[in-house]
């Protein structure tokens, strides 16, 4: 652990009060090498209480969801509601749809396969047997990659980083079950549920129990086309299966395989063929919708749990309304900072913005940013009805078990949205203080990193930074 660090700057570190502490009082308990900026300023004050590196650009990680929120709400507005479509521009006569059956996805992240049957099931009401034409996957909403620049290429076949394009079922994600053989050598085995619209190839070997190759097995996923999945590597022999879960690829290609199985179990057939429609085309007449819940309950979701396919599909799809386009990782990026500029008189500067999640390794915040934008949430909060939707700490969210707020006794107290990624750990909130301000603060914490040896316990460090800090900010602000 360091004790001391470079006293060059310390002037615009210090708490405002007669007993102002350094933040190198509280970085002392990091790991030899962490990067720290952080800014705590009260709400409405000129000026902030800590100072500490507030310009230097970072991670934001998953904090990036406090801004893709507030550019959703100035945009979108609360009420917005994800549409998925059942259209045809045919007619019905005899129990026959006479021309093609259009599937229009809006990118709902919560659209499930239960919602596909009961829109179904409302065709089959309409007296619709048969379609005389063919089966359209529209996502037209939508357009270029359905992942963004910078994701890293091990966490795109994780179920938290699902590709979010214009089809979603179920969060596209599937769960299989890998089966040791039980002759050291051979193939371990998959099994996957009947009603996964999947292809899943076993080349796993079985180790022996003991063998010397166990501590580097390792399982590897690769993803083909039509959501078609190899599983390589090796694993060794067990009694029980091994639960995988797996992100779909091509969301497009899953939904239209759940859509067809939906038909064809409600006795409907049609005569032409499964299609992919990209370019927008002219709204149809509806014969089935299904809408999401409101954005801000979409939204709650989102920052209590930090759902990624939520922030990424919101994110897209505030470039589609702002520009009139289908919704890409450029146009959310160029609306969000005009939005926030022209509705919110934050500028976002030399920010970095490729993706409303946050999983971007291109991403780039500082701490001084994104207090505008807390600053800004907090003095509107009552329009916004914001700050109830981020973690409570020590009751929901991302917050219910963090080591750090609770050892300082802060639960009830902290309203903030975390951000984690390999080396990071970040916070984003509000403090209500004991003498009842309100308070703002950002935490950016990188290069975040403990000796092997330390590993099950590399929290202690961070639990033992967060308690000093915050219980302090709380005593004296």
């Amino acid at each position: 652990m360091r004790f001391s660090r470079i006293v060059a700057g310390l002037a615009c570190v210090f708490m405002l009060n007669a007993n102002a502490t350094p933040v190198e009082e509280y970085t002392q308990y990091l790991p030899d090498g962490a990067n720290l900026a952080l800014i705590v300023q009260k709400i409405g004050a000129s000026t902030p209480s800590i100072d500490y590196h507030s310009k230097q650009m970072s991670l934001p990680a998953s904090t990036m969801k406090v801004i893709t929120a507030l550019a959703a709400l100035l945009q979108l507005g609360p009420d917005f509601r994800f549409h998925t479509q059942l259209e045809s521009k045919g007619t019905i006569s005899g129990g026959t749809l006479k021309g093609d059956l259009v599937a229009r996805f809006g990118g709902d992240p919560t659209l499930t396969r239960q919602d596909l049957h009961n829109m179904v099931a409302t065709l089959k009401k309409q007296g619709i047997q048969h379609i005389q034409g063919n089966l359209v996957i529209d996502t037209s909403v939508f357009a270029s990659h359905d992942k963004a620049p910078g994701w890293p290429w091990n966490d795109l076949t994780q179920c938290f980083s699902a590709p979010p394009g214009a089809a979603i079922v179920d969060r596209n994600c599937f769960s299989v079950s890998l089966y040791s053989a039980s002759t050291p050598g051979d193939n371990a085995f998959i099994r996957v549920a009947s009603y996964y619209p999947v292809n899943m190839f076993s080349q796993v070997r079985t180790l022996a129990r003991g063998s010397s190759e166990a501590q580097y097995c390792e399982l590897d996923v690769v993803p083909g086309e039509l959501n078609r999945f190899t599983l390589t590597g090796c694993m060794t022999q067990r009694a029980e299966p091994l639960p995988l879960a797996f992100a779909i690829q091509d969301g497009a290609s899953y939904a239209g395989a759940l859509l067809k199985a939906e038909l064809q179990d409600a006795g409907i057939d049609y005569s032409g063929h499964l299609l992919r429609q990209t370019q927008a085309t002219s709204p149809a007449t509806t014969l089935a919708e299904k809408q999401s819940a409101p954005l801000h309950d979409l939204l709650k979701i989102m920052l209590k749990k930090s759902d990624n396919m939520i922030a990424d599909t919101v994110f897209r799809t505030i470039g589609h309304a702002r520009f009139g386009v289908p919704g890409t990782w450029r146009a959310g990026s160029d609306a969000v900072r005009q939005i926030l500029r022209q509705k919110a008189n934050i500028d976002l500067g030399n920010s970095v913005q490729v993706d409303g999640s946050g999983l971007s390794r291109h991403d780039l915040v500082a701490p001084a940013t994104m207090m505008q934008v807390l600053q800004y949430i907090a003095k509107n909060d009552q329009q916004l009805n914001f700050i109830s939707m981020l973690p409570l700490a020590g009751y929901d969210g991302t917050l219910r078990y963090r080591g750090g707020l609770h050892e300082a006794g802060l639960d009830g107290k902290v309203s903030a949205k975390t951000g984690s990624l390999q080396g990071v750990y970040n916070l984003a909130g509000f403090i209500t203080t004991s003498s009842g301000q309100r308070v703002a603060f950002v935490q950016y914490l990188s290069g975040y990193a403990v000796p092997p040896q330390d590993q099950k316990q590399r929290r202690i460090p961070l639990v033992r930074f967060e308690s000093r800090l915050y219980k302090d900010v709380y005593q004296n602000n």
